[in-house]
């Protein structure tokens, strides 16, 4: 008899405007039954599922629609800019960086900043963000977390 493993997640996020937008995803999937007496190989299969449900969930408030993203190793400067969640734009004609991911170099200062004070990044990632990896966040959700980090350094 196969096993049955249903795994989702849901987040909600606020935006400039005081709304929200939320996404959930979930995925149900059939795994052979002999699983079970290994609990190792099951977990792994667990965390790997998590995995990707958060980065769907993640493309999804990011503004990604269903259109292709680059890889997460790939060069992200080559990539067009992905649109902003709703297409606002600020009094200066910017994009407010809602459902814009986070620059190259947000991305490298984060991983600076951590290194330098020996701070857990994924352990704050997943706590402050729900994401897994900095290249997940948006662009103001890095602007925040690099001016943190910078303030909690002086």
């Amino acid at each position: 008899m196969p096993l049955k493993l249903n795994v989702g997640a849901s987040r909600k996020i606020t935006d400039d405007h005081f709304g929200s937008r939320g996404a959930s995803v979930n995925m149900e999937i059939e795994l052979d039954s002999s699983l079970v007496g290994d609990s190792d190989k099951l977990q792994e299969r667990i965390r790997h599922l998590f995995t990707l449900v958060r980065q769907s969930l993640a493309e999804e408030l990011n503004g990604a629609n269903g259109q292709h993203q680059p890889p997460r190793n790939a060069s992200r400067q080559s990539a067009a800019p992905s649109p902003s969640a709703n297409g606002a734009k600020s009094a200066n004609g910017q994009s407010n960086g809602n459902g814009r991911l986070a620059t190259p170099k947000q991305v490298k200062a984060i991983y600076a900043i951590t290194k330098q004070q020996g701070t857990d990044l994924h352990k704050l990632l997943r706590n402050r963000f729900d994401v897994e990896q900095p290249e997940e966040l948006t662009l103001k959700a890095a602007s925040s977390l690099i001016e943190s980090l910078r303030s909690n350094a002086a």
